[in-house]
């Protein structure tokens, strides 16, 4: 096949933004292929919330159930690598994540001069990094090959009002996809 007769990959990153500079990224990283190996979400148990007697919120309204996330091993390298991103490069925070059964979204804050180096590393220095680490110790201890897609979806934050909008999203992520397999089931 001709390079001509490729399909032209569209390009994720905003074209002339300086990802070097110091700012807040929401970010989602897929798994390959999607396969569900990082967690799995489940209805949370909620007895400390319903007086005895009284049928569970989930089963009254499906709407105001609440979702855990269990992670199984790959999920558990993540959420450890993600989390040392932190120590890794100095000041650079980790405000909010959720790794769901086959992607994960968090919020990155980049600090100017991240890391101390010379330049600062690139938001996607930093994912590159979280990627490469995640995916060699999934590959040692649970045997994962080829673990994420290529490349990663970013969203630049540019106000509180997108921030707020972008941690609700990811803190309710789990819930709708709860719901989400509810109604596929109802079809």
């Amino acid at each position: 096949m001709a390079e001509k007769d490729l399909p032209k990959r569209k390009g994720t990153r905003w074209q002339g933004y300086d990802y070097g500079l110091a700012g807040m990224y929401f970010v989602t990283i897929c798994v390959r292929d999607r396969r569900p190996i990082l967690s799995e979400i489940t209805v949370k148990d909620n007895d400390d919330e319903v007086g005895e007697g009284l049928a569970p919120p989930a089963i009254l309204d499906r709407s105001f159930m609440c979702a855990n996330v269990v992670l199984k091993p790959c999920g558990e390298i993540a959420k450890e690598q993600l989390l040392a991103l932190e120590k890794r490069y100095t000041g650079l925070k980790i405000s909010d994540y959720v790794i769901m059964p086959e992607h994960i979204h968090a919020i990155i804050i980049v600090p100017e001069g991240a890391g101390g180096a010379r330049p600062s590393p690139t938001l996607n220095d930093v994912i590159c990094a979280f990627k490469s680490i995640t995916s060699k110790m999934c590959k040692e201890k649970c045997g994962v090959e080829k673990m994420f897609q290529r490349s990663y979806f970013d969203h630049i934050i540019r106000d509180a009002d997108d921030c707020r909008k972008h941690k609700n999203y990811i803190s309710d992520n789990p819930r709708k996809r709860l719901l989400e397999e509810d109604n596929s089931e109802d079809e």
